[in-house]
Formats: C-alpha cells, sequence, structure tokens
C-alpha cells in the first residue's frame, strides 16, 4: 500500500538517509575545521592545523597554496556550503518527505562536480603538493559514497529502468575508485611509509 509520501522507490530507504544525514554531518565538520584552520594560519603564519601529523599527512602544507584556494578563496568554504545541502537533504529523508525528481537531480548533478572536484584535488594533493591533507581525504571518502546514493536515488525517484541500470554500475565503479586512490598513495608515498615498518 502507498502512503501519502509517495511509492517506496521514490524516498531514500533509512539506512541511506541516516547515511546521507552522517556523511552530511561529517563532511560539515571536515570543511568547517579545515576553514577555521586556515583562518588561524591567516592570523598566525606559524600556527600548526590540527591535522598537521608528519610531513605526508599534513593539512598545513596544503592550506597554504593555490590549489587550496581554487576559486579565489579557501575551498573547505564551498564545502560547507555544499555539506550543509547534504545535511539537510538526510534529515528530510529521515523525515520521509518526498522531495521532487528534480531537487535529487540537481544534488546528483552538484555531487558529480564535487566528484570532479575531489579528482582534481587527489591529483594535486598527491602530485604537485606531495601532502596529504587527513579531513580532505574524509571528504574524498564520502563524496563518492554521497554521488553514488543520490544517482541511485535520483534513478528510483524518476522511475527510469535505464538509469537505475547505469546506477546500479556505480558501486562496483566506487569499489574501484578506492582500489586505485588508496594504490596510488601507497605507492606515491612508499618511500615514507617504508620508514614505518
Amino acid at each position: 500500500m502507498m502512503d501519502d509520501a509517495g511509492p517506496p522507490a521514490a524516498i531514500p530507504g533509512r539506512v541511506t538517509s541516516g547515511f546521507i544525514f552522517v556523511a552530511g554531518i561529517v563532511g560539515l565538520l571536515a570543511a568547517a575545521t579545515l576553514t577555521i584552520d586556515r583562518f588561524k594560519i591567516l592570523i598566525d603564519p606559524g600556527y600548526r592545523p590540527s591535522c598537521s601529523i608528519n610531513p605526508v599527512l599534513s593539512c598545513g602544507s596544503v592550506m597554504v597554496t593555490e590549489q587550496a584556494e581554487f576559486f579565489g578563496f579557501p575551498n573547505p568554504i564551498i564545502g560547507i556550503a555544499a555539506f550543509s545541502v547534504v545535511v539537510v537533504t538526510g534529515v528530510l529523508a529521515i523525515a520521509r518527505v518526498l522531495l521532487p525528481s528534480w531537487y535529487w537531480a540537481g544534488l546528483t548533478v552538484g555531487l558529480s562536480a564535487g566528484m570532479a572536484f575531489v579528482f582534481y584535488l587527489i591529483t594535486q594533493s598527491i602530485y604537485s603538493i606531495n601532502s596529504l591533507c587527513p579531513y580532505c581525504m574524509v571528504v574524498w571518502t564520502i563524496t563518492p559514497i554521497l554521488w553514488v546514493l543520490t544517482a541511485q536515488t535520483t534513478a528510483n525517484r524518476m522511475n527510469a529502468p535505464a538509469l537505475q541500470k547505469v546506477a546500479g554500475w556505480l558501486w562496483p565503479a566506487l569499489v574501484g575508485y578506492y582500489i586505485v586512490v588508496i594504490v596510488v598513495i601507497a605507492e606515491h608515498f612508499w618511500y615514507y611509509w617504508s620508514t614505518l615498518l
């Protein structure tokens, strides 16, 4: 039986809704922490961010680069805005609010842009800056999952079997993404990791 909220496929399940909310909170906290640390560096250039752990895992090294201000202001400010939308979406999904298909499509497009930005930042961080920002890596981890979940929700909301089939292939692609990123990081920074063994 269908309730007033619409067909079950039109609203993400409770686990998916909960994950969207929690991932949004985690992303928002990471972005906010990075923004606060960036402001502290502007006030005191000698400030050591909380996530500067060693020569490789160092937010401070990443924060002061041109890539950290791609649009002329600190990148985490984009994250604060974007993850705020994700948090609100998670709350509405948990409350079983039927959001229109255009909303989910727009969120998927926004997360697709986020994915492109994440790919750019990963390559810049590894190959140009030669440092890894732990809070940035949190964003690298949760953004792809959010992208897959919203893409699947969009396909379900639009009741489009072709899109649902394509969206179903995103999970194996996601696993491949994580494997590639882990292998690239392990290989590129092996000179440091090997000293810890």
